[in-house]
């Protein structure tokens, strides 16, 4: 009666089942790796500096990196770049009416910068006199030439952008048309994008390579 009771208990009890998988092999049939391996894995190779000296010498050159791709931004005119005041469509209206022209005030400092170095050359008296009353009388000339400039650049520019642009912040858009004229086209900032005449830029650079 014991024994047979033993027996059945024996027959129903659970029979453990063999995990098909080979011992120590996850599910996809790659062997367990240790946990020194995958952490070396996760981390990426990284050089420390060796140190203070080589770590200053690092950020500087990542600090020169990212100012020359900052400063390439803002040549090329990238709004997001830009500074507060060169920011957006009416600004940006502004440049390319003014480097369309050509303006007196670009060229003051040229002329200004060749009366000087005419002036320093040793010519004999009558010469150096006449350089010298040319330089005199040319200065006031010029110079009442760029204001007169300016203050016909700063009208054109905020009546047509007003125009242009209904709703939109004309604050100083006038004043800041009538500095840039007065700058060397070569030394303005962002770099103009548009020829005199209204030609872009690239089309010119284009023509030019397909010379």
């Amino acid at each position: 009666m014991f024994r047979r009771r033993t027996q059945t208990s024996a027959e129903d009890s659970p029979v453990p089942v063999e995990d098909p998988k080979p011992h120590g092999t996850p599910g996809k049939g790659r062997p367990t790796p240790k946990r020194s391996e995958a952490q070396g894995r996760r981390r990426s190779p990284v050089t420390a500096p060796a140190n203070r000296k080589e770590a200053y010498r690092l950020a500087r050159e990542r600090d020169k990196a990212l100012r020359g791709k900052q400063r390439d931004a803002m040549l090329r005119g990238d709004e997001r770049a830009l500074p507060a005041r060169d920011r957006g469509p009416v600004r940006k209206f502004a440049r390319d009416w003014v480097d369309s022209r050509r303006l007196p005030g670009q060229y003051f400092l040229p002329v200004v910068f060749v009366i000087m170095l005419l002036s320093m050359v040793p010519f004999p008296i009558p010469v150096r006199s006449a350089v010298m009353l040319l330089y005199t009388l040319s200065l006031p000339v010029v110079m009442v030439l760029v204001l007169a400039s300016s203050f016909y650049v700063a009208g054109r520019v905020k009546k047509e952008a007003a125009a242009k642009f209904p709703g939109e912040d004309l604050k100083g858009v006038g004043f800041y048309a009538a500095m840039r004229s007065s700058q060397m086209r070569r030394l303005r900032f962002p770099k103009p994008t548009v020829l005199p005449g209204g030609l872009p830029v690239a089309l010119k650079n284009t023509a030019g390579a397909k010379k």
